[in-house]
């Protein structure tokens, strides 16, 4: 192991995990995907295949990009941002629907889809980390430090947040974490969530008001996946994929029922990524579902201690924001499928089925190591760098 980790700049830690992921995501698709050959056709070798491109993608991508010098990240932060934001506008209008939502973009020529969220969350970050290190003298100015910083959280979320609500939800409580980490006043981050807050509600006014301009046209799925996880539904024939979810968790028990004898994986919609969890559960036990836990929070903590043993700010930003936005879906996943939360789209980062998520998780783990390389290039941090070193 230690002859081809040699190869693999940056944290062996991260390296190690990220291939394990890998190696139980191969094995769990392959066995979770009867559904989708029910709905879909197909044969389960033919998904093992496309997953399996999709994972050598990610990691040729992550490669190449933990190569790279995290200067030019923030050199071409303003290019990212600018094309997530396009991308995003071309989803809004030509997107490919699926499911009653337009997320995803089609590749010409390939046919594959992405969704351009995947992208618009990682430039965010970027983004708004430059922005933190090079406005940080102005703070106190709405005009020149504020807004510049808030505006491009404000752009974003709002063109996800129509046909991607609790993907938008997650990107904004990243951008508000960052902003405390970045030191922003808290007064002007009370101010800024109360505004969110109500133009919001505005926003869900307007819409029950005037149901013809269709501001919010998946209002309906929301209310509805929130009061089937609350409310009288809980139990009916229309959660069943919630029922489902948490009945393939308490079959698993401790040591599962084996990996490929699942049950309710037959039954469970999207049981190779939005229940990856619980499908997980169902097979491997409860016992290797803690270490998977455990897994994902030393990638957090790894991932955190490369940021704060970053030599300047902007790097420590990314990778705090990165290690956020990996946790923040993983966790997301497990509340779902154990019914602690309404449905939503959020998989399991590095194990669910995937083409777009599954890249644009390994090429954000490479930006984190390409930190860690640089860091170890320079030697241990003596101080951290001003926003005058930065900027």
């Amino acid at each position: 192991m230690q002859r081809y980790l040699k190869y693999l700049k940056g944290d062996p830690v991260i390296w190690i995990i990220a291939l394990l992921f890998f190696a139980i995501s191969l094995v769990s698709v392959y066995s979770f995907v009867p559904i989708l050959v029910k709905t879909e056709g197909g044969s389960p070798f033919k998904y093992l295949f496309k997953h399996f491109v999709y994972i050598i993608l990610g990691l040729i991508a992550m490669y190449w990009v933990h190569r790279q010098d995290p200067k030019y990240f923030a050199k071409l932060s303003k290019f990212i941002f600018y094309v997530a934001v396009l991308l995003l506008i071309f989803t809004f209008f030509f997107g490919v629907r699926v499911n009653d939502a337009s997320r995803w973009v089609r590749v010409p020529i390939v046919g594959l889809t992405f969704q351009s969220s995947d992208f618009a969350k990682l430039a965010l970050i970027i983004f708004v980390s430059r922005r933190l290190v090079s406005k940080e003298k102005f703070f106190d100015s709405w005009q020149k430090g504020f807004w510049p910083v808030v505006l491009p959280i404000i752009v974003i979320c709002a063109l996800i947040a129509k046909d991607n609500f609790s993907t938008a939800a997650i990107v904004f409580m990243i951008s508000l974490l960052l902003l405390f980490v970045g030191r922003v006043p808290f007064g002007k981050i009370f101010t800024f969530i109360g505004s969110g807050m109500a133009l919001l509600g505005l926003t869900v006014l307007l819409h029950l008001a005037a149901p013809s301009l269709n501001l919010l046209p998946r209002f309906d799925t929301w209310t509805s996946r929130f009061f089937k996880a609350y409310g009288e539904d809980v139990g009916s024939v229309e959660n069943m994929q919630a029922i489902n979810a948490q009945l393939a968790i308490h079959n698993g028990g401790y040591t599962g029922v084996g990996v490929g004898d699942g049950d309710l994986k037959h039954y469970t919609p999207e049981a190779y990524a939005d229940f990856f969890y619980s499908s997980f559960v169902e097979e491997f036990g409860l016992v290797m579902a803690i270490i998977l836990i455990f897994l994902y929070l030393i990638l957090f903590y790894r991932i955190l201690r490369i940021g704060l043993n970053a030599e300047k700010l902007f790097e420590t930003y990314v990778a705090v924001g990165i290690g956020l936005m990996l946790l923040s879906q993983a966790v997301i996943n497990m509340l779902v499928c154990t019914g602690l939360m309404p449905v939503t789209g959020q998989n399991m980062p590095f194990l669910a089925m995937g083409g777009s998520a599954m890249i644009m998780s390994c090429v954000s783990l490479g930006v984190v190591l390409a930190i860690a390389n640089k860091n170890e290039s320079d030697g241990p941090k003596n101080e951290v760098t001003t926003a005058n070193e930065e900027s």
